[in-house]
């Protein structure tokens, strides 16, 4: 598959060919977050919004290792958890997690959510993130902590209440879970997942070895600007999406 660089998201002359993509980008995605270590047994789920039936979304199904999943195992649910394509379970979790925030968020065409090491670790602490540097900036006054946790997420009610805490955020900090991130695109939400990932595990070890000097508010707001954009998440994840499309063409099967 020939991959070119590229400016901006593209547009989609029918629905049929911007499905297409965005379930190609979904599978990709996965296939990146095997890469990093993040698929932790039966647990995680990345999804993204079908274009035409927009309160219907594209989810990984259960029991597959992301470093498997292609593009015709993913399931396509309906905003009441039904399946109605694919021959496979969808996770209950993530039925529950994932609709509420596709149903609170018009705006968020896929949201990102898997159990990472870092990730679940600074989540123990119930803190957000401090702005010690420009990567972490993206996340600045522009992500949100969920700091109830009452084990798996199986009633959509608290699904609920995760989308409404997680309001107009980019990314939510689940207390004693891990990391939620939404996006305008499949490939953004993936970005903002794997930058935040690592913001938890700079500051991680950025504590563990002394106290880290923070960046001024008006500079880390201004950063935001510059790298935490739609655009900038979404065109950050393009080499590694051009790099598992070369790696593993399979995901396109």
């Amino acid at each position: 598959m020939p991959v070119q660089p590229r400016s901006a998201v593209p547009t989609f002359s029918t629905l049929e060919e911007e499905r297409t993509f965005r379930k190609q980008h979904l599978a990709a995605a996965f296939r990146v977050f095997a890469r990093c270590g993040w698929s932790e047994g039966t647990a995680g789920h990345i999804t993204a919004r079908d274009p035409e039936l927009t309160d219907h979304f594209w989810v990984n199904p259960y029991g597959v290792h992301f470093a498997r999943i292609k593009v015709s195992d993913l399931l396509l649910v309906n905003d009441k958890g039904v399946v109605v394509e694919g021959d496979r379970h969808v996770i209950a979790a993530g039925f529950a997690i994932h609709s509420q925030v596709h149903a609170a968020r018009p705006d968020v065409v896929s949201a990102a959510h898997a159990h990472s090491m870092y990730g679940k670790t600074w989540s123990s602490l119930g803190r957000l993130l401090d702005p010690i540097t420009q990567d972490v900036c993206s996340f600045y006054n522009d992500h949100a902590l969920f700091d109830d946790f009452t084990g798996v997420v199986l009633d959509p009610d608290e699904g609920k209440r995760l989308a409404h805490t997680l309001g107009d955020s980019k990314a939510i900090i689940l207390q004693n879970h891990g990391l939620l991130t939404v996006g305008q695109t499949v490939d953004e939400a993936a970005w903002w997942f794997i930058k935040m990932e690592r913001s938890c595990e700079s500051q991680l070890l950025a504590e563990a070895a002394g106290t880290p000097k923070l960046i001024a508010p008006e500079v880390a707001e201004l950063t935001k600007s510059q790298s935490g954009t739609a655009l900038a998440g979404w065109y950050s994840f393009q080499p590694l999406y051009d790099w598992i499309a070369e790696e593993e063409p399979g995901l396109f099967d």
